[in-house]
């Protein structure tokens, strides 16, 4: 693999595309990666920069690109759908299939509404809930993402957090009283949970939760009380499966832990790298989006110019195929529980206060050897010396967020190995 930076006769394309996105962008970026990484290509398990330097791709554009980049079955799909139209704003044969895929995969989805991104799926999963129960407040858990909306961006990430349930406003723009509306847990504490739903039981809408909280997995049984708890009160439990969805296993996080809410969101892998996210779940509560089945006062509305777009939805059915064949899943595991078993070993090795937590797919290192079960736990964390080891990572072709090691089934025992040697490398290096 070429990690090294090869001489370039007609001066350094980076530094140029770096002043022009100055010049244009707010902070010279998209708001994702440090602006001095601008990235050419993906092919597999890798990716490229403009400087041509090659690196493993844990990053995986966040997420998406879990059966790797350019994957030819994606590719001939896409290739095959553009002669014939991008986008309709109707109904189409392969959104319906995409549609139909996802109600025989995924326990809660008796109906699918498409959207673009996660945040559109979370804002209407979240909008078809008070529908549903006439009410207005969202139980959600500090620390947990559920996009951009105003309603996600209470306690995403408070810098010193307040007492519970009150959440805290996470970026300028958002009117103060949206706070009103949003009852902040803390995660994988059932009983705190139990508690503020029996509060608060008669103005909830519903819970909102990542079954797996950014790195953190559940607590055995917490989801399964979490389950019982808003089934008792008959409040709507939607688990954000932006992410886990088609990830942790065909059927997503619901199908891996073993229990299942009455709506679910979707995109990421969905999409096979492509614009596309859904609301799912039970019929009667997704009727709402239906005029037809709907007084005005319970119908929602909901549009989107590229919602359901053949392009996508062939991008998606595509990716789906191929997760379904044998072995996969089994072999996107393997190789994550090899890596998460070698870098718990390095880090012993080393004498570093650190730990590695997530599941397989999923996961990366935290700088602190406390117990981490929720959020405010992530704040023990050293994240100086965490970023230290990712930009030292970088430097030796390792290409990952400033979270997560997002493993994909393109990854190769040779990208394992280079990794784990990377690690090694790193960790001496900041020892």
């Amino acid at each position: 693999m070429n990690v090294q930076t090869p001489p370039n006769l007609l001066g350094d394309p980076t530094n140029e595309l770096i002043e022009q996105a100055r010049r244009v962008l707010p902070g010279g970026s998209f708001g994702n990666l440090p602006a001095e990484v601008i990235l050419k290509e993906g092919k597999g398990g890798h990716i490229f920069d403009e400087a041509g330097k090659e690196y493993v791709d844990f990053l995986l554009g966040s997420g998406p690109m879990f059966i790797g980049h350019a994957h030819p079955e994606v590719t001939a799909a896409v290739q095959a759908q553009l002669p014939l139209g991008t986008t309709f704003f109707g109904n189409n044969r392969h959104g319906i299939a995409l549609a139909e895929a996802i109600v025989d995969a995924v326990p809660c989805a008796e109906q699918v509404r498409f959207v673009c991104s996660g945040t559109e799926a979370d804002l209407y999963a979240m909008r078809a809930a008070r529908a549903f129960r006439k009410r207005d407040k969202i139980l959600k858990f500090e620390g947990g993402y559920h996009g951009m909306s105003d309603y996600a961006l209470v306690s995403l990430a408070p810098k010193s957090p307040g007492n519970f349930p009150r959440g805290s406003i996470d970026s300028a723009g958002i009117p103060k009283s949206v706070a009103d509306e949003m009852v902040v847990a803390a995660f994988n504490d059932i009983d705190m949970v139990r508690s503020l739903i029996e509060e608060q039981k008669d103005e909830l809408a519903g819970v909102i939760v990542e079954p797996f909280q950014r790195l953190i997995p559940p607590k055995p049984g917490f989801l399964q009380a979490l389950r019982e708890v808003t089934a008792e009160h008959g409040i709507p439990l939607i688990f954000d499966e932006v992410v886990t969805g088609f990830r942790f296993a065909y059927g997503g996080a619901q199908e891996y832990y073993g229990v299942t809410p009455d709506l679910c969101t979707l995109g990421k892998i969905v999409g096979g790298g492509f614009a596309l996210a859904a609301t799912a779940g039970r019929a009667d509560i997704m009727k709402h989006f239906d005029r037809l089945a709907m007084t005005d006062e319970d119908f929602i509305f909901q549009v989107g110019t590229l919602s359901g777009n053949p392009v996508a939805a062939v991008a998606g059915l595509a990716t789906l195929e191929v997760l379904k064949r044998p072995g996969t899943y089994e072999g996107v595991f393997a190789n994550g529980r090899r890596l998460m078993d070698t870098l718990s070993e390095l880090l012993k090795k080393h004498g570093i206060k650190a730990q590695v937590i997530g599941e397989p797919p999923l996961f990366d290192i935290i700088f602190t050897d406390q117990p981490v079960k929720d959020y405010r736990d992530t704040l023990k964390a050293d994240t100086a010396l965490q970023k230290r080891f990712n930009q030292a990572l970088r430097a030796r072709g390792i290409m990952k967020g400033d979270s997560k090691y997002y493993v994909s089934v393109a990854h190769t025992q040779a990208d394992i190995d280079h990794t784990i040697g990377a690690w090694e490398e790193a960790l001496k290096e900041i020892k």
